[in-house]
């Protein structure tokens, strides 16, 4: 591609991205793809020669594009907004045209030096202490440009860790350095961002993880006890990294208690990440939330999150750089030149050598939209987060969950946690919003960020209309379910009964077969006497001449077993009838009586035969035993 071509190809470009930009709502906000879609529809070797361009630019569209999440969406509502704006990508591309990798001043001036003009600029605006600005007489700071946040703390740390050891050093001597790094603990609150959890990985430190308050919030009192404690545990406190702008809910840490416990032990590095929050502070009425940034060693905001500029651009700036580049400094013969000790090398200030021209874009978003008109967009964003805010606290089945002061709202439909997943990932998977998650207070609530660039009020009404639709449909299948599960209960409960009922008459009926005295009054009426435990010495019966020899134990002869016994007395034995019965621990003996009644004449228990139509199962076993 010559610049003839590269001048058609780079309008048709332009033209692209304007018309990408101006219709991506009409576009599905996340794809609805399956993981490897794309390895199906790309080759798996690289072309061996080269491809018309009109052939490349037609799979961006039919491949690259279903895959891409589109974070410039006004639908989507996730993390924190990814900066873009005209300006930065058009500084971006000359960037890129330019080409130079500036990891020293001799290997471009003006990308070292702008980024240090730059970084003092916005540190003024955000308004930063002196200390933190390198052209301010008797500054010993500066500010750089890192690839993230994540690498503003990870620098941070490295820096706190080499100050911590060398001064153990001069204190112990001959005592190995790993011992000593094993000493060394930092600290952290547990709504801080994983990336401090990782820093401490990497630099092979304990790590500490506090607990906030009830608004999420660190407290100097927790972190005092925290560092106390290890003290008396022989461990060394050396670094605390603090957030203003939490990613789960935007609380802010209680920085100036933090700063003065800080105060209180030796060597100890203060970090303050502000990726998302920091850059808010251009608004005058939103300083306060600095309050206490002058007991800090570093801080850090990432203006492509909220100032218009696309990533990579995260903007860290340190109390004293000698610390900082102290722990970092590598000088090989081929990096040095002859204006070291006059300039700064950025190559010294992170962990990458090369770097790009990132400096160029913050510039050309600065220039043209002006303190002002940053402050403008920062101030709509907050707006209609606090819109949003009023429409869930005017709806009863919602509750807000943090505290609204940017423009990140945490809510959630009341009820359990199981609710609001099928809720978020109801509206996710329709692709008509996208939001993500986090844990507040043990809570799962759901994350609504005002985002994109020209976010405007009928976005935010339609994202709530969105929601009520789709809590709406999720508690009508709640409250069916719910019914459903009374339903099933009381059927339950009924065939309970049933089964109860039919066990209490089959249990009836046993009792009846064993004991006629429950369905035949009169035998109840004739033994008067129904049970007794025989647990008296042997008692012979004058009546029926019936000896009963109790067993060891307590036990009693039910009225069927007597009734046998009287019919088998009055019918006469000439010698007496032991009987022992197997179900029963019990022996009686009979013994026959002078002028038994006839063999044949039917036992009952008033005495009248005749009267006897019918006969009971005991009657009909007394027959079989003595015939």
């Amino acid at each position: 591609m010559d610049c003839d071509e590269f001048r058609s190809r780079g309008k048709e470009m332009i033209e692209y991205i304007c018309n990408y930009l101006g219709s991506i709502e009409s576009r599905r906000v996340t794809p609805s793809i399956e993981p490897g879609y794309l390895r199906k529809l790309i080759p798996e070797e690289a072309p061996a020669d080269p491809e018309d361009w009109d052939r490349i630019m037609s799979d961006v569209e039919s491949k690259i594009m279903p895959g891409v999440t589109h974070w410039q969406h006004p639908r989507f509502h996730a993390y924190f907004p990814s900066g873009n704006s005209f300006p930065s990508i058009l500084g971006d591309m000359l960037s890129d045209a330019i080409g130079c990798i500036g990891f020293s001043w001799a290997a471009s001036p003006a990308c070292t030096e702008l980024e240090t003009i730059v970084l003092d600029w916005l540190g003024k605006a955000i308004g930063l202490p002196n200390q933190f600005l390198a052209f301010k007489e008797g500054s010993k700071g500066g500010g750089v440009i890192q690839t993230s946040a994540s690498e503003c703390v990870l620098v941070s740390m490295l820096a706190a860790r080499a100050q911590a050891l060398k001064r153990l050093k001069q204190q112990h001597p001959f005592v190995e350095e790993g011992l000593l790094l094993s000493k060394l603990m930092a600290y952290c609150s547990k709504e801080a961002h994983s990336c401090v959890e990782k820093a401490a990985m990497i630099c092979f430190v304990k790590l500490r993880i506090l607990e906030p308050d009830e608004k999420s919030s660190l407290r100097g009192k927790t972190l005092l006890m925290a560092m106390e404690e290890d003290e008396t545990m022989g461990l060394i406190p050396f670094f605390v990294s603090t957030t203003l702008g939490t990613t789960s809910c935007c609380s802010f840490d209680n920085l100036p208690e933090i700063g003065v416990v800080c105060q209180k032990f030796s060597c100890v590095w203060l970090h303050v990440d502000g990726a998302y929050a920091g850059n808010a502070f251009i608004c005058p009425e939103l300083k306060h939330l600095l309050d206490g940034i002058e007991y800090a060693d570093s801080f850090n905001t990432n203006p492509n999150k909220w100032l218009l500029t696309n990533f990579d651009c995260s903007t860290m700036w340190v109390r004293d750089r000698i610390r900082l580049t102290s722990a970092l400094v590598v000088d090989p013969l081929y990096l040095q030149h002859g204006y070291s000790d006059a300039t700064i090398d950025y190559r010294h200030w992170g962990v990458p050598l090369s770097r790009r021209f990132r400096s160029l874009k913050l510039w050309f978003v600065l220039r043209c939209f002006g303190i002002s008109g940053l402050q403008k967009y920062i101030r709509l964003h907050i707006a209609l987060a606090k819109r949003f805010e009023a429409h869930v606290l005017g709806d009863k089945r919602f509750e807000i969950c943090n505290e609204v002061k940017l423009g990140l709202v945490c809510f959630r439909l009341k009820g359990p946690d199981k609710l609001n997943e099928k809720l978020l990932s109801n509206i996710n998977a329709s692709g008509k919003l996208h939001m993500v998650p986090a844990n507040v207070n043990e809570k799962y609530v759901i994350r609504f960020c005002v985002v994109s660039h020209n976010a405007t009020e009928d976005d935010i009404d339609h994202a709530w209309k969105v929601i009520c639709e789709f809590a709406e449909d999720l508690l009508e299948i709640q409250a069916a379910e719910k019914e459903q599960e009374l339903h099933d209960e009381v059927f339950e409960l009924l065939e309970r009964k049933k089964k109860e009922t039919l066990a209490h008459k089959r249990s009836f009926f046993v009792r009846m077969v064993s004991d006629p005295k429950i369905y035949n009054p009169s035998i109840a009426k004739a033994l008067p006497s129904t049970r007794r435990h025989l647990t008296q010495p042997s008692v012979e019966s004058p009546e029926n001449n019936i000896t009963i020899q109790p067993p060891t134990s307590a036990s009693w002869i039910s009225w069927p077993l007597a009734f046998l016994f009287q019919g088998i007395a009055e019918e006469g034995s000439t010698s007496d009838v032991p009987i022992r019965f197997r179900h029963l621990d019990t022996k009686v003996r009979l013994k026959a009586k002078s002028g038994a009644a006839s063999p044949r004449q039917s036992p009952s228990p008033e005495g009248d035969s005749s009267r006897s139509p019918k006969r009971s199962p005991s009657s009909s076993r007394k027959s079989s035993l003595i015939s």
